[in-house]
């Protein structure tokens, strides 16, 4: 979708950032402190740059997932992806579901519902263009590398939602119930904007 912007709008933009200190996972006062969940993925590295064919210039499906050290007490798992790099003022969500199992876990490449995939069985929340799907990294050109974080928290409580909760009902349900959390960071950029 933002493929086609402009590399000089992406330029213009480059000092706008949502920032990392705006992330869910950065918000202690909501989530605490306890970052104790290690979060890995087969296809790449913490901060090292996503596969092209996780993003909007390729086939766009999500990316494999690993995690552990998920306390005994968690009754689900959480998993929030968000952009610390758009142009907005607070980040891009990319995906999020709220029901997974409350231990040691992953998911398959592609486990999440896309507008390429066929719909997952998870229950999804919206992400920043309202939809309950996996929203590929799509930065503008000439706007840098940009930080896709893959935030995951472990509760004491199963949530539950009338309809596919967005980012604001996701950090309300999330207050007071986070007994561990970690993430994972991967990297993109499109081609001439580094």
């Amino acid at each position: 979708m933002l493929a086609r912007v402009p590399a000089s709008v992406g330029r213009a933009l480059r000092r706008m950032r949502a920032g990392a200190e705006d992330l869910l996972v950065a918000n202690t006062a909501l989530t605490g402190a306890n970052a104790s969940i290690q979060v890995s993925s087969p296809a790449f590295g913490y901060n090292q740059p996503l596969p092209r064919r996780y993003t909007a210039d390729a086939e766009g499906i999500s990316p494999p997932l690993q995690w552990a050290g998920v306390p005994t007490d968690a009754t689900t798992i959480v998993l929030l992806i968000e952009d610390a790099d758009s142009p907005t003022p607070l980040p891009v969500v990319h995906g999020m579901v709220w029901d997974l199992p409350g231990v040691d876990g992953s998911l398959p490449e592609g486990a999440l519902a896309s507008t390429t995939a066929e719909p997952s069985s998870a229950a999804m929340g919206k992400n920043s263009l309202f939809r309950a799907t996996y929203l590929p990294p799509d930065p503008p050109p000439g706007h840098g590398v940009h930080r896709y974080v893959f935030e995951l928290f472990a509760l004491d409580e199963v949530l539950r939602f009338d309809s596919p909760p967005g980012r604001h009902a996701l950090a309300r349900a999330l207050s007071g119930h986070v007994i561990a959390k970690g993430l994972l960071i991967g990297t993109y950029a499109r081609r001439g904007s580094e």
